[in-house]
C-alpha cells in the first residue's frame, strides 16, 4: 500500500508541476524540469534532513520513469482539459494528501517522535510545490491565506489518533489522505482560509 501511494504521489505531483509550466508557456525542457522538482523537491529535503543519502530518487530510478510518464501525460492530454487551473488544483490536492503520509511513514521508519513525523509529512507534501511556484514566478501556495500546509499538520494529527485504534493500516492511509484531500476541496469551494497577518496590525 505504501509503495502504491508513493507511485501515485510522485505521478500526480509531476503532472501538477507540468501543468503549471504549460500554463506558464514554458518549453518542453522547462515543463520537464518543473515536473521533476515538484515531484521530488519535498522528498529530497526530507531525506537530507533525516540523513538518508543518496536521496531516494538517486537510489531508485523508477521515480525518473514515473515523472517522465507524468510529463508525457500532461503534454498529450492538457489540450483536452477544459480548465487547466482546475486540473492543476486537483492533482496538487491529491499529491498533498498522499505525500503527507509518505513523509510521516519515513519518520516512523527512523523511529522519530510523532511531532517530527508530522513536520516531515508537511515538508514532503508542500516543499515541492514551493519550489514549483518560485521557479514559475508565483507566490507559493504555502504562503497564501488558503489552507494548505495546515491541512498536512491536521492530517498528521489525525493519523496518530487513528493509529491508536484497531483500524487497519490500509484504512489508516485511506482515511488520513482522504481527509486531507476532501477538506482542501471543501475549503476552496467555500473560500475558507486562515486569518491574514494584518489582523494583528493596528490600523492608524
Amino acid at each position: 500500500m505504501f509503495e502504491y501511494l508513493d507511485i501515485i504521489g510522485t505521478l500526480v505531483f509531476a503532472i501538477s508541476g507540468a501543468l503549471t509550466a504549460i500554463y506558464k508557456k514554458m518549453d518542453l525542457f522547462g515543463v520537464y524540469v518543473i515536473a521533476f522538482v515538484t515531484a521530488l523537491g519535498g522528498g529530497t529535503l526530507r531525506d537530507i534532513l533525516i540523513g538518508q543519502t543518496p536521496v531516494g530518487w538517486m537510489r531508485h530510478t523508477q521515480y525518473i520513469y514515473i515523472i517522465t510518464a507524468g510529463f508525457f501525460l500532461s503534454i498529450l492530454f492538457n489540450r483536452y482539459l477544459d480548465k487547466l487551473r482546475k486540473s492543476l488544483f486537483l492533482f496538487d490536492t491529491i499529491g498533498l494528501g498522499v505525500f503527507t503520509l509518505i513523509g510521516i511513514e519515513k519518520g516512523l521508519q527512523h523511529e522519530l517522535s510523532p511531532m517530527i513525523c508530522i513536520v516531515l509529512g508537511t515538508l514532503t507534501a508542500s516543499f515541492g510545490g514551493v519550489i514549483r511556484d518560485i521557479l514559475c514566478n508565483e507566490i507559493p501556495v504555502l504562503f497564501h491565506k488558503e489552507i494548505y500546509a495546515t491541512l498536512c499538520i491536521v492530517g498528521g494529527i489525525l493519523f496518530f489518533l487513528l493509529q491508536k485504534t484497531s483500524i487497519s493500516k490500509e484504512m489508516l492511509y485511506i482515511c488520513t489522505s482522504g481527509f486531507i484531500i476532501l477538506f482542501r476541496l471543501v475549503a476552496v469551494k467555500y473560500n475558507w482560509s486562515l486569518p491574514a497577518g494584518t489582523i494583528f496590525v493596528k490600523k492608524s
